[in-house]
């Protein structure tokens, strides 16, 4: 039984790159063998077992025969007889493909060395066309290391495009495109992400309509949020600012987007550009929009996207400062002249709204 570290630790040990996790393949060995070694198996569809120090995973070597439509549709051999070199070769990309034993020697079949030092991101064999969630990895690993000067090889990109036409990217389950898209998004250049897959046709073939509001200042606009650290949540919200409020409801739901990201986005979509807000009550509706009151930070995330998408925007400081001074309106003195129930409401709302017309101006 030999063990090697394989996947990102070593594509990123070579790449001098941050890495938080280690991953492990066996070779030569049972189930029962890590079982008998204190070893906790978690996989059900294929052994991968947690070391009883570390915690860190150890996965059977295996090879991969595709069965059915869909990155579902594998049956596996773990076999104690399958070797390094077939477990790497079922890897979705060279760089990926890389081993390092446990006297620090690499092994590197598919040459991804030579792609990490050439900075392209290339599929190790023709079995990559048999998984369309491999589209979505291409793409975020390109996001991931676009700063390094890494793209897509021209036959791997060739490739995804006739991937994108045979129809297995609706297979992907919606919460799987999403965990792809978070992770994308939180890279230093997620812009790379979705130039990915408009060039390949997977974002077309997925989200036609969120395909179609793409632009060359869009994408520009959410590496900007990206280099001004906005949250995920913000970055999101930015993807989908050229869809109109019915489409971005649509989109979150059919992505099963994170509640939070599906408010913030949702809310954006129906309030950029500005309105006119000509009255207080105009003003008022639009920080409710934002629940100022409770939540002063969605208010300040949507500003904050609000500001990169309309930097001419001049009230939006003002929709700040309003927001802040509203806030300060307690019910208090109100409650102490014996306001109560509706009428209470009622009072506050209105001194709200002439704090309002003080700030802005409005009628």
């Amino acid at each position: 039984m030999k063990t090697y570290l394989v996947g990102g630790a070593v594509r990123d040990q070579l790449l001098d790159y941050p890495y938080h996790e280690r991953d492990w393949v066996v070779v030569g060995a049972r189930p029962e063998d890590l079982l008998a070694l204190g070893y906790q198996q978690v996989g059900k569809d294929f052994p991968v077992f947690l070391h009883p120090k570390s915690k860190e995973e150890y996965a059977l070597a295996r090879t991969e025969r595709k069965s059915g439509p869909g990155y579902h549709g594998f049956v596996c051999d773990f076999s104690p007889d399958i070797t390094l070199e077939e477990d790497l070769s079922r890897r979705d990309l060279t760089i990926n493909a890389i081993a390092q034993d446990e006297d620090k020697a690499i092994i590197d079949p598919y040459h991804g060395q030579r792609d990490l030092d050439a900075k392209l991101l290339r599929h190790v064999s023709p079995a990559f066309a048999e998984d369309p969630l491999r589209i979505l990895r291409v793409a975020r690993f390109t996001a991931r290391y676009a700063h390094r000067g890494f793209t897509v090889a021209e036959e791997t990109m060739a490739l995804m495009r006739s991937m994108s036409r045979n129809g297995e990217l609706a297979t992907i389950a919606p919460e799987r495109i999403w965990v792809e898209l978070s992770k994308a998004l939180g890279e230093q250049n997620p812009a790379s992400f979705f130039e990915v897959l408009l060039n390949c046709d997977a974002l077309a073939a997925l989200f036609p309509e969120w395909a179609a509001s793409f632009t060359p200042a869009l994408l520009t606009l959410i590496d900007t949020a990206a280099a001004q650290a906005l949250s995920l949540d913000q970055r999101f919200a930015i993807s989908c600012s050229n869809l109109d409020a019915s489409s971005c409801k649509t989109l979150c739901q059919n992505l099963r987007a994170s509640n939070s990201a599906s408010w913030l986005a949702e809310r954006c979509a129906a309030t950029t550009p500005l309105p006119a807000m000509e009255s207080a009550e105009e003003w008022l509706k639009v920080l409710e929009q934002f629940d100022y009151a409770r939540r002063p930070e969605q208010l300040a995330n949507f500003i904050a996207i609000a500001q990169l998408l309309q930097p001419s925007e001049t009230r939006l400081a003002m929709l700040g400062d309003a927001g802040e001074q509203l806030s300060a309106i307690s019910a208090g003195e109100l409650m102490s002249q014996g306001y109560k129930g509706a009428e209470l409401g009622a009072a506050l709302r209105e001194q709200r709204l002439a704090a309002l017309r003080a700030i802005t101006g409005a009628n």
